[in-house]
């Protein structure tokens, strides 16, 4: 009787600790549960140690992912896979076994913060491979430096050179690439980081050019985090408005004490002389967005906020790590378009803005737009912890790769 009370108490202890009210319109409520109890156990675990000093909460958090995800490169029938480097960044490479003829080219930049992740874990090996597969292209998934011991520009600068790297004679000979079908890609903020080289490399005077870019959910910029999407889901998981906040904070080499300043507007007052009436048209989503998802959701802009904070952390208005802030001249420079959203995610409208923003610049874009989707649901598209919205995704994404490259 004992043990059946004990279980029922534990029973229910658990149900309590995973439960949480989601928005009716998101894909298969409870996977999205179960994931965030797992994160939020990470997450609290990673916490503790660092207030007790043990390590720092984002090492231990590489660890437990390490731990349950990172593979070893393991070639199959299909696609030979190996490790590598790529302009000295650290790269797994997929390239289709058998054939002489030059193939499609991909590079791509993981997810996770700028501080998690790596091309190595078992899901982004496995979307590269299916990728590589799918679409006969060799594809390069790059590892470069994570904070906190990397921080902006440190990270941006491995993905320019890697990108740099991929785009030189040198690469197409080795792996015959075709130089006319290349695409540049990445999720989350590694769809930072690959629109902002594909931003730099457009400035650039090059004979050789990205064909596409494909954002997947992307992160773009830190000066409002009261879009009408991280109002609606700031309480939606997997990536809460107070963790966007913290990993800005972390790449930007910042303090950390900085986070209720950013989630409250106050860097980005109108008394920030730093921040002009150009910088902000560049991210007013009032003007942006699509009406539909306004809703009834007010902009947060400040009088009177933290003054100075910009000069203090420059790099918030910096377009190589805010990419929606970039000129028009230059993004009208840049290949066609993918770019995907989710409606339960933060990062829907960073995203939404910067498909209005290319298309204003007269660059054809695809916006993918995902209604039951919730930020990182690509990489949820295999076993265990597969989601219909995560293969669906996944399927569009290469679909739209294989149409256009």
């Amino acid at each position: 009787m004992r043990l059946r009370v004990a279980g029922a108490v534990l029973l229910s202890a658990a149900a309590y600790y995973v439960y949480l009210p989601l928005p009716s319109g998101v894909s298969e409520p409870w996977k999205l549960m179960l994931l965030d109890a797992l994160f939020r156990s990470f997450m609290h675990a990673s916490d503790v140690a660092h207030a007790l000093g043990m390590c720092h909460r984002v090492h231990l958090l590489n660890r437990v992912v390490s731990w349950v995800e990172v593979i070893d490169a393991r070639s199959c029938h299909a696609v030979h896979v190996f490790d590598s480097t790529l302009g000295g960044v650290s790269t797994r490479v997929f390239q289709p076994k058998g054939g002489k003829k030059l193939r499609r080219g991909i590079i791509y930049f993981h997810g996770g913060g700028w501080a998690l992740g790596s091309g190595q874990m078992r899901s982004y090996d496995l979307l590269c491979r299916k990728m590589s597969e799918d679409l006969d292209a060799v594809v390069m998934s790059v590892d470069y430096r994570l904070a906190p011991e990397a921080v902006f520009p440190e990270q941006y600068h491995d993905a320019l050179a890697a990108a740099r790297a991929f785009l030189s004679a040198e690469v197409f000979e080795h792996y015959s690439l075709d130089p006319e079908r290349l695409c540049v890609s990445g999720d989350s903020a590694g769809g930072n980081l690959a629109a902002a080289v594909t931003q730099q490399l457009a400035a650039e005077s090059r004979t050789v050019r990205f064909k596409a870019q494909a954002l997947i959910y992307p992160v773009l910029q830190a000066l409002d985090f009261y879009t009408p999407s991280y109002q609606q889901n700031q309480a939606v998981p997997i990536l809460y408005r107070p963790i966007m906040a913290r990993f800005w904070l972390q790449y930007l080499g910042a303090d950390s004490s900085l986070e209720p300043v950013l989630l409250a507007n106050n860097h980005s007052s109108l008394d920030q002389p730093a921040i002009g009436t150009a910088a902000r048209s560049k991210l007013d989503w009032t003007a942006l967005l699509p009406d539909k998802r306004k809703k009834q959701f007010l902009p947060v802009i400040r009088e009177k906020g933290s003054l100075g904070l910009v000069r203090e952390v420059p790099a918030l208005i910096d377009v190589r790590a805010a990419p929606l802030l970039a000129e028009q001249g230059i993004l009208g420079r840049t290949p066609k378009a993918y770019v995907m959203t989710c409606e339960f995610d933060v990062l829907r409208d960073d995203g939404l803005m910067y498909v209005r923003r290319l298309q204003d610049a007269g660059i054809a874009v695809t916006s993918d737009h995902y209604e039951d989707g919730f930020h990182g649901c690509m990489v949820f598209a295999f076993l265990p912890m597969m989601s219909s919205v995560g293969r669906r995704s996944m399927n569009n994404y290469i679909r739209w790769l294989d149409q256009n490259l």
